[in-house]
């Protein structure tokens, strides 16, 4: 190969696809590793921080993190098995079940956003402010159109 041909393949924008899942798979083994140390599994985290002392019903929850009621179902008995939050009947529909936070839940709420503010110092300490927000915003459309297109499917 020479080396006009090498050069010009190095600055080729490489694939986006491969690219995300790359990024996610390391991400998620990063965050899986901090998670474990919480005592948690990945997804487990997302779950935790979509419920509150209000309450929310389970299918709100598969909604909002865009995966199936079963899978929802299964994460919250763990959680409520670990007194992290609690299942309630609904004062006004008697056949609903309400999802609240416990004491305990919130505490490892609070643990779970520091993980994350750590994890995310530690990705952009070795960015410039304009790289960080272009990237974010970048990054924040490409996550719309995905879910967009993700409900259109489902």
């Amino acid at each position: 190969m020479s080396t006009a041909h090498s050069s010009h393949m190095s600055l080729a924008t490489p694939e986006l696809v491969p690219l995300l899942i790359s990024i996610s798979k390391t991400m998620r083994a990063l965050h899986g590793l901090k998670l474990a140390k919480l005592g948690f599994y990945n997804g487990q985290d997302e779950l935790l921080m979509a419920v509150d002392e209000k309450g929310t019903m389970a299918s709100s929850i598969a909604d909002q993190l865009a995966i199936r009621p079963s899978t929802v179902s299964k994460m919250l008995d763990r959680l409520v098995d670990r007194g992290l939050i609690e299942k309630v009947g609904d004062p006004e529909d008697g056949r609903r079940t309400i999802i609240r936070i416990t004491a305990a839940g919130s505490i490892a709420q609070r643990r779970v956003i520091r993980l994350r503010k750590e994890l995310e110092e530690d990705l952009v300490k070795s960015l410039d402010e304009d790289l960080h927000r272009s990237m974010a915003a970048s990054l924040m459309q490409c996550q719309t159109q995905l879910m967009n297109r993700l409900k259109r499917l489902r």
